[in-house]
């Protein structure tokens, strides 16, 4: 009795065993769904190809930071907004990969005397040569694999004006290979987020600048998770590190700020396109 049990509990096992080979046999031919997420961090080297030969030649290049938000938003507010933008970005536009989030980028002086975000601890920031130079690397890079479009969308204004040098400079670089760089700015610098504020009724005071109602509306929008999460208090002699009215912020307020910026990138690009 035991050993016809033991056989049949073996030949169970052998069943199942098969099975799950085949299985995973079969997972590992099937053919690899470009389309299955934006994100090049989360898909593999074939995957990126079959992209490629697919059609997938524009690639988006955000940039976020590391910086200081005030007791209540977290650093990485940027990152988090680019990201979520970058992939409604790359859906309306079609045949868009997204490359990973810079999250290192100029946020002040750090020696001698700690200027700009770096006042406060946790900012991490890079010498605008530096960041300048990482855009230029990384636009090489996605060249070199077959990227026609290449797209720089920055979430700070840090970032601006190395996102531009870099555009320009590299598409003079690359002009004979028929890629485009292209500085998206009006996704941050013509917006028209505080004109949409101020007909809602908000004051120039209520809105400010960092951290405040546009940015921590967007953070509760993306990523509520990320807002309001704070156990420290701000400490005796400090500057809180925000101006404006972020108690203000809600989510749909969110939701308009980043429709607005994706919007505005969406009608840049479409104006380079239409004028090649």
């Amino acid at each position: 009795m035991c050993q016809a049990r033991l056989r049949r509990t073996i030949w169970a096992v052998c069943i199942v065993g098969a099975a799950l080979i085949t299985a995973s046999l079969m997972w590992i031919q099937q053919t690899p769904d470009p389309t299955n997420d934006l994100f090049l961090e989360h898909m593999t080297w074939p995957e990126v190809h079959a992209a490629l030969e697919d059609g997938y030649r524009t690639i988006i290049i955000p940039t976020g930071g590391t910086e200081q938000n005030g007791p209540h938003v977290t650093l990485g507010k940027h990152n988090f907004v680019v990201e979520y933008a970058s992939r409604e970005i790359a859906e309306q536009l079609g045949n868009t990969l997204i490359a990973p989030v810079i999250r290192y980028v100029p946020e002040g002086d750090v020696v001698p005397n700690p200027t700009g975000h770096m006042q406060w601890p946790g900012t991490i920031s890079l010498p605008e040569p530096v960041f300048q130079q990482v855009l230029e690397a990384t636009i090489r890079s996605l060249a070199s694999h077959g990227f026609k479009e290449i797209l720089l969308i920055g979430d700070s204004g840090g970032n601006q004006a190395a996102q531009s040098r870099a555009a320009t400079s590299t598409s003079l670089e690359l002009a004979t290979t028929g890629v485009i760089v292209q500085h998206v700015s009006d996704y941050y610098e013509k917006n028209g987020q505080i004109a949409f504020l101020e007909d809602q009724g908000f004051s120039a005071e209520q809105i400010g600048n960092h951290a405040a109602l546009r940015d921590t509306s967007e953070l509760m929008y993306v990523n509520a998770d990320e807002v309001g999460r704070s156990r420290a208090p701000v400490p005796p002699g400090w500057s809180a590190g925000f101006d404006g009215q972020p108690d203000l912020a809600t989510r749909e307020i969110g939701k308009q700020m980043v429709q607005l910026k994706v919007d505005a990138a969406l009608k840049q690009i479409q104006r380079r396109r239409d004028a090649n």
